[in-house]
């Protein structure tokens, strides 16, 4: 553990410790990873589960890795389905999405949890989280969600040493928030509409882009990769496959953003606007 994390890593094995037993909320992120990694080196392997919801608004890509992850961690692990589709709510999309996707896992998982005799359920939400734009948070807090990194004031870039310093294997991996978060807000969200963007995300990964997102304007898919990444598509072979597979999927428009990979990308219309309050 580096020197200067040291005393982080200190302070946050008591908090897990002091929970007696838990439920991790799992998405198989760096984030919920080095948690699940921590309530297993205070509590023992005996007193962690690892719960992952399981909804078409999850990337098909982590639903196939987290029991590996669960299982290199040394830990139970479980899928819960979530139904967050039969929300009007949350298919409307509005710009506080979040919060009825996190109640709908959250109602579900700390019952969950109780009646299998844990004590307590443990988000990956880390320092950096709290400066952000995130709803979810709201109902995070409304059903006593433990979050043992934020807590301990546990960036995300600390959590990501500190991961490599136990030996995660994901530690470096990028991050891979639901898909939902692609879809423009106010554009109704459907599962044919993720599933379309799942596999324009998979296609482009499957061309070496290891951190991308397709976001989806209707008709338009604008495509952020990371910035040292964008010369790529100077080559004409390589802008011809993106487009045809892309079109292919439905889309009639396909673009690159000249900005580059940035995560929340689709906030950057609300903030300052009023409109994010919860």
């Amino acid at each position: 553990m580096p020197p200067e994390l040291q005393g982080k890593h200190r302070a946050l094995l008591p908090r897990l410790r002091d929970a007696g037993s838990v439920v991790v909320a799992f998405s198989g992120g760096v984030d919920s990873a080095f948690v699940l990694r921590a309530a297993v080196e205070a509590l023992g392997a005996a007193k962690v589960h690892a719960v992952t919801g399981r909804s078409p608004s999850v990337p098909s890509a982590e639903l196939a890795d987290v029991e590996k992850l669960a299982a290199e961690i040394g830990v139970r692990h479980s899928f819960l389905d979530t139904h967050e589709f039969d929300d009007p709510r949350y298919l409307a999309n509005p710009t506080d999405r979040c919060y009825f996707c996190k109640t709908e896992l959250y109602s579900r998982l700390v019952p969950w949890a109780r009646q299998r005799g844990f004590a307590a359920v443990a988000s990956g939400v880390n320092a950096d989280d709290l400066g952000d734009y995130r709803p979810g948070l709201g109902a995070a807090a409304e059903h006593a969600v433990l979050a043992p990194l934020a807590d301990c004031g546990i960036t995300k870039l600390e959590l990501r040493r500190m991961a490599a310093a136990l030996g995660l294997s994901i530690h470096d991996k990028p991050a891979s928030p639901c898909l939902s978060s692609r879809v423009q807000y106010g554009e109704a969200i459907t599962p044919e509409k993720l599933a379309k963007i799942d596999r324009a995300e998979q296609l482009l990964r499957s061309l070496g882009f290891a951190e991308c997102r397709v976001r989806h304007h209707g008709e338009m898919a604008r495509i952020e990769v990371r910035a040292g990444e964008i010369g790529r598509f100077t080559d004409a072979e390589l802008r011809a496959r993106v487009d045809r597979g892309l079109r292919e999927l439905g889309y009639q428009y396909v673009v690159l953003d000249l900005r580059g990979y940035r995560s929340g990308s689709m906030n950057e219309v609300i903030l300052g606007s009023g409109l994010a309050e919860r």
